[in-house]
């Protein structure tokens, strides 16, 4: 099975059936299928090969799946770009990955602008909406284009997806995955022991499809299987309650600070999501004071997983174990098996905390010109996620947090996301990060960066003498700075701790 082949298995039922919603917009699944037909039908016609790749520049859009599995169709590569990208990142990532064709909505087109004729391997650029001279015009494709189904054999081996990862170490690098590795996660999502999800199943797609979490999890699944999904162009927080309550939206992927603001959101108001099945969380640690404070509002309980890019994404969920089981992220998926390791690669015993470790059809194949990170990536045969773990005795797995975030004061191992999970608990703060800064005495320091709640304000002394009350001293934050906001990776899933770093850094 590849990509391409997926709405095939269920269109003669589903034909008619809504697809996608997007505003006023319903489209069904024989208009998707049209379209995706249309839009390879004009790459191969440009010159796009087997194997070629294919810069996909576009926000919450149907258009983004008409693309998607449109170079599916076509043999093509998906190189997809975050909408937030600037000038140098699209020229890093559009070389690096040597794309062959862009397509690209209009508002994002000046971005491509200066360095468009820069990258040595591009030859046509399709815009969605106003075409700019020298460009194609993505409309014309979806009007008049050939509908006929090309035929392009594909394997399930070949590499249909390059995510560039967030780069919060070094360059991004280009995660490679293939056709199996995201079909056979997206399989496992379906499957997973006490949500299945079936045809019956309405979804929405308000991460950002450009992201792995959505691409996979959100549009994967329902292709998969041909149920609805009502795309939301930008986060807000009432407007997607509304939607929820409105299409009785029955499984919904979200990330932490979407949770956060959701549960915050008109708080006299009602809204009814007594449809939904299943909420997820991903992308970030959802702490448990915002999943306590999210179930008491409105009686839905978020199922925290874990995944990540190279993983395609989904690695481990409360889905799979045989209960939810608050502040841990689950059982690894159907598929998948998971270690502890220590820093030689040596198994953990249970309960004791090391590097968490990956292996299975979701895996990915390597980074993209970094084999040297590759090898670094893959050694003893498993996945080496960079993240800090426990497995207890019943099998449920706990992330404490990224390796390279640790905090080492005066000798001390300090885990971000202990100090983050009592911040959250604390009811003033709206959110929080805790980072590391350089200490003349102790090598390292703790600092916090806070956004306190809407209309309350917080001291210094406060926040400090909290952690102290309730954290060995050494794991306290030394500094604390307040915010009105964070700044955010992935479309607002991630905080950006690097940029808090570089700037906490410069302050010093």
């Amino acid at each position: 099975m590849v990509l391409g082949n997926l709405i095939d298995q269920h269109i003669d039922r589903t034909a008619e059936k809504p697809a996608l919603y997007f505003g006023d917009q319903v489209i069904t699944f024989a208009q998707v299928d049209e379209r995706i037909n249309k839009v390879a039908n004009a790459l191969i016609a440009a010159g796009v090969e087997k194997g070629d790749r294919v810069a996909v520049h576009i926000g919450n859009h149907p258009e983004f799946v008409y693309a998607y599995y449109g170079i599916m169709r076509a043999g093509g590569t998906m190189v997809p770009l975050n909408a937030m990208y600037k000038t140098g990142e699209v020229h890093y990532m559009s070389t690096d990955s040597g794309v062959k064709a862009a397509i690209v909505q209009d508002v994002l087109y000046p971005i491509w602008e200066p360095v468009r004729d820069q990258i040595p391997t591009m030859r046509d650029m399709f815009v969605i909406g106003d075409t700019p001279a020298g460009a194609r015009s993505f409309g014309e494709i979806i009007e008049r284009g050939s509908a006929a189904r090309p035929r392009v054999e594909c394997d399930e081996n070949d590499v249909a997806v390059i995510c560039y990862t967030s780069g919060t170490t070094g360059k991004p690098k280009g995660a490679m995955l293939t056709h199996w590795n995201l079909i056979s996660n997206a399989q496992a999502v379906i499957e997973l022991e006490r949500f299945p999800l079936n045809s019956d199943d309405f979804t929405m797609m308000v991460l950002p499809v450009f992201h792995i979490y959505c691409l996979n999890v959100v549009l994967g699944t329902a292709m998969q299987l041909g149920f609805p999904a009502v795309i939301v162009e930008r986060f807000d927080p009432v407007l997607v309650l509304e939607l929820l309550d409105k299409h009785r939206v029955t499984t919904f992927c979200g990330a932490p600070p979407m949770y956060i603001a959701m549960a915050q959101a008109e708080p006299e108001r009602k809204f009814d999501l007594s449809a939904i099945t299943i909420m997820h969380s991903g992308a970030a640690a959802l702490p448990v004071p915002v999943l306590e404070r999210f179930d008491k509002r409105f009686g839905v309980v978020i199922m925290q997983g874990y995944g990540l890019t190279e993983c395609a994404p989904v690695v481990t969920s409360n889905g799979a174990a045989p209960a939810n089981r608050i502040g841990s992220i689950g059982w690894p998926i159907p598929g998948d098996q998971t270690k502890v390791f220590d820093d030689d690669d040596n198994e953990v015993p249970v309960g004791e905390v090391g590097e968490l470790v990956v292996r299975g059809p979701n895996v990915f194949v390597g980074y993209l010109n970094w084999p040297d990170a590759t090898r670094e990536a893959m050694t003893s045969g498993w996945f080496h996620t960079g993240d800090m773990a426990r497995i207890d005795g019943d099998g449920y797995h706990y992330i404490v947090d990224r390796k390279k975030e640790m905090v080492i004061v005066s000798g001390y191992n300090v885990y971000p996301r202990e100090v983050e999970e009592l911040l959250y608990k604390h009811p003033k703060i709206s959110e929080a990060a805790v980072i590391s800064v350089p200490d003349e005495y102790s090598g390292e320091a703790v600092k916090a960066v806070i956004v306190p709640m809407p209309g309350e304000t917080l001291t210094v002394d406060e926040v400090i003498g909290y952690c102290r009350e309730k954290l060995a001293v050494y794991k306290a934050p030394k500094h604390v700075e307040f915010r009105e906001s964070l700044p955010k990776l992935t479309g607002g899933a991630k905080i950006d701790k690097l940029t808090l770093k570089k700037e906490a850094e410069q302050a010093l």
